[in-house]
């Protein structure tokens, strides 16, 4: 309901208060010869099934409203022409900050957001101004983290350092940890909104008794429990900013959403840690991100659990008009019990941005998969697969 009040409020708004930018993305692709995660398949990259094509990439609108001072208004409405559904709402919240005049400030936040994980989408509509695909833990927050709640935040301004708080209650993120648990991770910038549903591979689908393509919506509110995270923040004028999150959806695994006649999408009770760091020395910008955790379900005579972790280390050079940007992943989920789902891997994304105008933004890119999950031989593959996608794009920006 706040998110639709919120949109209705901003779309009557007048004045020098309100904003609208957004993107639309034009792309060439070489995919992956592995059939992609978007296809049913378990290719690790957005484009496989060997794709050579011209594409729409997708496009985004945020619009954001100051009606007082104090108060902000955002929605971030996405078109993802690969998704079910073609149009999403990906955020939409009202943010509440009474102006400080001294080192303290404070503010409330109430809506459907991301939680304060990403550490390299400061572009506009959540996405990277370094490479296309982001990192393996930010494209599993695109896909499949959402959370719809109120979040509190306390900040002390100093000269030379900032510390800042937050903690948040929030709800309607019960499967969250499913994609992880039946795919693994993967790469690529397919975000999702409400309204969106993923795709799970095909063979899982078949494993678990339902017939493929299976979709399931990432942002449901299953067992009307609760869930929390807090996060810490300090960032210092000198060596740059450090932060930790901590994030548990509190979901109780043994309940479920039947749907699809008859399928069932259980809860999963999700929690992690993740720590990040950025820095910069002149032109060169370092960005770095861990995560581990673990996400549990109980269905009937039976219980399991999926351990998780990825990291990765990204090198940005800000040359003008000119950005060129290195990134390596690394990546693993462990089933207990143990099973073929189980998988470890590694990336490396090569990108060179140029933005000649401001209007325009081309960015070549090359990302390199090694995986290796028995998941795999179901379908006849070997375990380990290197899965290469080459990506060429026009961004258009207002």
């Amino acid at each position: 309901m706040v998110p639709i009040m919120m949109v209705a409020a901003m779309a009557s708004a007048h004045g020098e208060d309100f904003d609208v930018r957004g993107f639309a993305d034009f792309r060439l692709v070489s995919g992956a010869e592995e059939t992609s995660w978007t296809q049913g398949g378990l290719g690790k990259t957005r484009y496989g099934g060997g794709d050579d094509s011209a594409r729409i990439g997708g496009a985004a609108v945020v619009a954001s409203w100051h009606p007082t001072p104090a108060l902000l208004a955002v929605a971030d409405v996405r078109y993802e022409p690969q998704a079910d559904s073609t149009f999403a709402l990906v955020e939409a919240y009202l943010r509440y900050r009474p102006v400080s005049t001294d080192a303290w400030r404070w503010s409330l936040k109430l809506g459907e957001f991301f939680p304060p994980i990403s550490l390299e989408t400061d572009g506009v509509a959540w996405t990277s101004i370094w490479t296309i695909a982001p990192s393996a833990i930010n494209t599993w927050v695109g896909e499949e983290m959402r959370v719809i709640g109120a979040e509190v935040r306390l900040e002390h301004r100093g000269e030379a350092n900032t510390f800042e708080g937050g903690a948040a209650l929030f709800g309607a993120n019960d499967p969250l940890g499913e994609i992880l648990a039946a795919r693994g991770w993967a790469m690529g910038d397919l975000v999702s909104g409400f309204g969106s549903h993923l795709r799970e591979p095909d063979n899982y689908a078949t494993a678990i008794g339902s017939a493929p393509p299976r979709r399931f919506d990432p942002f449901l509110e299953i067992d009307h429990r609760v869930g929390a995270y807090a996060d810490l923040t300090w960032r210092s004028t000198e060596f740059g900013r450090a932060t930790l999150l901590y994030y548990d959806n509190r979901a109780d695994p043994s309940t479920y959403h039947t749907f699809n006649q008859g399928d069932q999408l259980f809860s999963w009770r999700t929690k992690f840690t993740s720590i990040g760091a950025t820095t910069d020395a002149g032109r060169l910008v370092l960005v770095a991100q861990g995560i581990a955790g673990t996400t549990e379900v109980a269905p009937p005579g039976f219980r399991g659990e999926a351990h998780f972790a990825a990291g990765y280390v990204l090198a940005g050079w800000n040359l003008g008009a000119w950005r060129p940007a290195v990134r390596v992943d690394a990546f693993m989920t462990r089933q207990d019990p143990a099973s073929p789902a189980s998988e470890h891997g590694n990336a490396l994304t090569l990108a060179l941005n140029w933005r000649p105008l401001d209007w325009l933004r081309l960015t070549g890119e090359a990302l390199r998969i090694d995986s290796t999950t028995d998941q795999r031989t179901s379908i006849g593959l070997a375990p380990r697969q290197i899965d290469t996608q080459v990506m060429f794009n026009a961004r258009l920006l207002f």
